[in-house]
């Protein structure tokens, strides 16, 4: 089981990644948007923003988010990390359930490029 300090790190190479995709992906990332991703297994919760292609995260909760981000994710550690290695396709991933991804319309059309 991944610790809190393997998704923590798993979070930090994910915005690495996002700050050097090509066009498109920066594209979908370049906005501002409230960003919490529970981490199930572990009990939980990141919480920061999604700014300019960059994830944020502003502190690391016990339980559930005190408030609703805009853009709320729910995994298991192994997952997100696995996700993060490329050992995970996060699309096949969240059209089984295994990630929970929730957001308002608009943002899920811009996160599109994500899922393909």
């Amino acid at each position: 089981m991944a610790t809190t300090e393997e998704c923590r790190d798993a979070l930090t190479k994910l915005s690495d990644n996002l700050t050097r995709a090509d066009g498109d992906v920066r594209g979908a990332m370049a906005f501002d948007r409230s960003l919490s991703c529970r981490i199930t297994d572990l009990g939980i919760t990141f919480a920061g923003r999604l700014r300019d292609g960059r994830i944020e995260v502003n502190e690391t909760l016990n339980g559930p988010p005190r408030e609703k981000a805009r853009i709320r994710l729910a995994m298991t550690g192994d997952d997100l990390v696995a996700m993060v290695n490329g050992e995970l396709n996060f699309a096949k991933a969240w059209a089984s359930g295994r990630v929970k991804l929730e957001a308002g319309f608009r943002d899920l059309l811009r996160l599109r490029t994500l899922l393909g």
